[in-house]
């Protein structure tokens, strides 16, 4: 697999991830880990972390 796949394919798996994670948060959805309620403003978190690297991902994976 090449650099610039490899990237791509990173970016889109991080982008489903933030997507999920903003679905989460607009339709109200439950997580439970190991029996414990993950609070909603971790998915606010993740929203900025997934979509920072998924447009690192894209940006790097174009230049390569």
């Amino acid at each position: 697999m090449s650099q610039k796949t490899f990237l791509l394919t990173v970016a889109v798996l991080f982008s489903l991830i933030g997507l999920l994670h903003l679905l989460r948060l607009v339709f109200g959805w439950e997580a439970i880990v190991g029996g414990l309620i993950v609070p909603m403003w971790i998915s606010w978190v993740a929203i900025l972390v997934t979509g920072y690297l998924a447009y690192e991902g894209l940006r790097l994976g174009k230049r390569s």
